[in-house]
């Protein structure tokens, strides 16, 4: 058994329940930058795309994150190709709510239709009967919210998706969007060298919502020769990303980071970083470094 989790080092990361229901271990992968510059059209190499999506799972990753607008559908595709038919334990997440008119440019857009239609495109593109995790990628200020969400509760009514989660939203929205239908996740923008969500965090671990930090493993300035992270990567022959996701595993049980790579190498790497046991001191080091 032991043997196993070596094989497989997501499992050191531990499981969380999304929504109470959907079991994962904590560490995914985020599937945006499987696609060309920009996050628009295909990726320089489609089968190396495949075979990182393949290896996350052979290394025990059972949460896999996308989106409607990478590419867009370059990453749903993709998914498909290398993973369907899926295994019986991995939860696939995407998201709806950015139009998309070339490299770099990204619309809130989430009117109901428009909702509707993105929903029926990622069933097809992913070759889903239901979507474990819906996101709204982000909410958009011209449509009342309550439109948007109430959509997605409907298309949750009709068993087109399981659970319903949101994107870079404030506690006062998250407050908002419970009123009108159940949230089981919040992701937004997290990691070592930025925390200005740390209040979204917060409420996620007090109402038992899962948080998905994107961007996870920045580090910025923490990561500079003789700083912080330096010193501690040196202690466990890991790499300053490596302990950056450690830190974040540690720090909530309701975090679940998706680091994101096209590169195989890049990816093992990352995954390696849920095996990463912090002390308490080096844990608090972190936290309280700038």
């Amino acid at each position: 058994m032991a043997d196993n989790a070596h094989k497989r080092p997501a499992k050191a990361a531990g499981t969380y329940r999304i929504g109470g229901d959907l079991e994962v271990d904590r560490l995914g992968y985020g599937a945006m930058q499987l696609t060309g510059p920009g996050v628009w059209g295909d990726p320089k190499d489609p089968a190396e795309a495949v075979r990182v999506l393949r290896r996350a799972v052979e290394l025990g990753v059972t949460f896999i994150d996308t989106a409607d607008s990478y590419g867009p559908f370059v990453s749903e595709l993709l998914i498909r190709e290398a993973l369907h038919p899926y295994a019986d334990d991995l939860v696939i997440a995407t998201k709806a709510g950015f139009t998309r008119a070339g490299p770099g440019d990204w619309r809130p857009l989430a009117r109901p239709e428009y909702l509707r239609q993105q929903c029926e495109l990622s069933l097809r593109h992913l070759g889903l009967d239901c979507i474990p995790l819906y996101q709204l990628h982000r909410i958009d200020p011209t449509v009342p919210l309550a439109d948007q969400l109430g959509e997605l509760a409907l298309l949750k009514q009709e068993g087109k998706i399981r659970h319903i989660g949101l994107s870079e939203v404030t506690v006062e929205q998250i407050e908002a969007a419970r009123e009108i239908t159940t949230i089981v996740s919040v992701q937004n923008l997290y990691n070592l060298a930025d925390r200005h969500f740390e209040d979204v965090l917060e409420y996620c671990e007090r109402n038992d919502l899962a948080f998905i930090p994107w961007f996870p493993i920045a580090t910025g300035n923490l990561a500079r020769p003789g700083g912080p992270l330096d010193a501690i990567a040196a202690e466990h022959s890991a790499t300053p990303a490596q302990l950056a996701l450690a830190w974040l595993l540690r720090r909530s049980p309701v975090m679940l980071p998706i680091p994101g790579t096209s590169s195989v190498a890049h990816l093992e790497e990352n995954v390696a970083g849920a095996e990463v046991k912090l002390t308490d001191a080096e844990f608090e080091a972190l936290a309280k470094a700038t």
